[in-house]
């Protein structure tokens, strides 16, 4: 039935049902590997477009189980050309506005706390394409770039697959509240023995946790750090600051470990060392430094990422 669709006073054009049907097939096809079949797709009535002469805009709404997301495409005149509108505003500068979204103040820095490059991960501690990632940056990259990077890590335990994670984030949290080197030493702990943290593991996981406070309490004794405030903090378990990371991280649309952002250029999963070197090097240049010689050596690990289930 057709339909009309009244715009701060500038008529919509109805389309034909024969063109919604072959205006849905098309994009069914061109976003067949991001969304599943029982996802709706609406097509909306035309509006002239002032940017593109010949073409009229619509409005493509992507509903399933109460979300809704709005696609803009364009659509020739005679209704025989479809063609995706995506428009940037380009006089902002969109890693710097990224890295605006990420808050870094307090945590802990490997590297040079002044360097220019800013290297953040989203981490998850029982993550093994993590503790590949993890390994990268902490020989390789340091090696390679020197005080040129600071990298810094952010919470983001995928707990529906990853039990002991957030406990393993909380613990590195209490030791980050007191001295730099006992966060990055228990980060190092964890990543290098994953395996044997994660043996016999089952409900409540009770024997996780007490590794994990025990290996804390250790570097915390090792580090001299004040003792009562460290196992207070450990006792409580208070989720507050990685609930809020992983909040953070929602918002940037992260759902898979590591994501890394190398000052607002955004590389997922454990990518192997000649792509995050490619991301530093271009890091460098924008930031008017020299590329280490050291820089031109690579390592090519497979890529990977972990995440938890999910539709496709």
């Amino acid at each position: 039935m057709a339909t009309v669709f009244l715009c701060l006073g500038c008529a919509a054009q109805a389309n034909s049902p024969e063109l919604d049907q072959r205006i849905e097939r098309q994009v069914r096809i061109y976003l067949s590997e991001k969304i599943t079949p029982t996802v709706n797709i609406t097509v909306g009535p035309r509006t002239p477009s002032a940017d593109f002469p010949g073409y009229d805009k619509v409005a493509i709404t992507l509903s399933h189980g109460g979300r809704k997301q709005d696609l803009d495409f364009l659509v020739s005149k005679d209704g025989t050309k479809l063609v995706r509108a995506i428009k940037w505003d380009i006089s902002k500068d969109p890693y710097a506005e990224l890295m605006k979204k990420i808050d870094i103040s307090g945590r802990p820095v490997r590297g040079n706390k002044d360097a220019k490059i800013t290297i953040v991960n989203f981490d998850d501690l029982e993550c093994p394409f993590c503790s590949r990632m993890h390994e990268q940056l902490s020989k390789d990259v340091l090696k390679m770039y020197g005080d040129k990077v600071r990298i810094i890590y952010k919470d983001f335990p995928l707990t529906e697959i990853h039990p002991w994670a957030t406990h393993a984030a909380i613990d590195a949290n209490c030791l980050a509240a007191q001295n730099n080197d006992a966060y990055w030493e228990f980060a190092d702990y964890t990543h290098a023995n994953q395996k044997q943290l994660s043996a016999d593991m089952k409900p409540p996981f009770a024997q996780q946790f007490a590794a994990l406070d025990k290996t804390a309490l250790e570097i915390g004794q090792r580090r001299s750090l004040e003792a009562g405030p460290l196992q207070a903090c450990i006792k409580e378990q208070k989720p507050l600051q990685v609930a809020a990371s992983m909040k953070e991280g929602n918002e940037l649309g992260i759902s898979a470990t590591p994501t890394l952002f190398i000052n607002g250029e955004e590389i997922d999963g454990a990518a192997p060392i000649n792509e995050v070197q490619a991301a530093v090097n271009r890091a460098l240049r924008d930031a008017g430094e020299p590329l280490p010689m050291a820089a031109m050596e690579t390592k090519q690990p497979a890529k990977n990422k972990d995440e938890p289930p999910a539709s496709k």
